[in-house]
């Protein structure tokens, strides 16, 4: 279960094109549900990242980033594609909400065999993203290559959201209520760099955060 969540943590990481350090993969497992169980300290982190290379699932560059071996990538791209269905499933299926359908899919995700995850794929029309927009390894997906993220948007832009992020409980829960979500149609009311804050037009509603968080969403134009 633990080197599992490090493999998902790793693949999500190289996903947004971060650096997999140590210090950057402890504090990215810290966005974990406690229910996970997983160390986050750096002694922590270290002494799985060597346990993972004694299996040949990861290995050390000469910079210190964590890299998956192809043996450790296949077995990422499972567990991601294990966790994306089962957000999939509990959102489409059981009808359970949207921020807690990350923290249910982390429950899921380890008892799920293969013979199970095929029935899940099947049973829903076979997915090809998670609730929150981000590919599922395995399926037909095909990138928006107009897709960007949302700090480079500018003022009276059309766009639709692409993919948001599910990490940050708090964080999703605000995305929730404003319905920034993959999908929904926004105008950009206002882009001011240097006030730091995006101000964007969501239905009849408002919505103003800072480029920090717009740096982590995702949209494309509005065709």
């Amino acid at each position: 279960m633990a080197t599992e969540n490090y493999l998902l943590t790793i693949f999500r990481l190289e996903e947004r094109d971060f650096r997999v350090t140590p210090s950057q993969l402890a504090e990215q497992l810290k966005m974990l549900p406690v229910t996970e169980g997983v160390g986050t300290s750096l002694p922590s982190v270290g002494g799985m990242i060597r346990r993972m290379a004694r299996e040949g699932l990861a290995e050390s560059g000469p910079n210190k980033d964590v890299v998956l071996t192809k043996k450790g990538r296949q077995a990422a791209e499972m567990i991601v594609r294990r966790h994306r269905l089962a957000e999939r499933l509990v959102v489409d299926l059981l009808g359970i909400d949207l921020q807690r359908a990350h923290i249910e899919a982390h429950l899921l995700e380890h008892a799920i065999s293969e013979e199970l995850e095929k029935k899940i794929a099947q049973r829903l029309g076979g997915p090809t993203t998670c609730p929150f927009g981000h590919p599922i390894p395995g399926s037909s997906y095909v990138p928006n290559k107009d897709s960007t993220s949302l700090d480079k948007a500018t003022t009276d832009q059309r766009l639709v959201i692409d993919n948001v992020p599910e990490d940050d409980q708090d964080l999703l829960e605000y995305l929730v209520r404003h319905r920034l979500l993959p999908g929904q149609k926004i105008t950009v009311k206002e882009a001011a760099p240097a006030r730091g804050v995006l101000t964007l037009q969501v239905d009849s509603e408002e919505v103003v955060f800072s480029y920090d968080i717009a740096s982590m969403i995702m949209a494309y134009p509005e065709s």
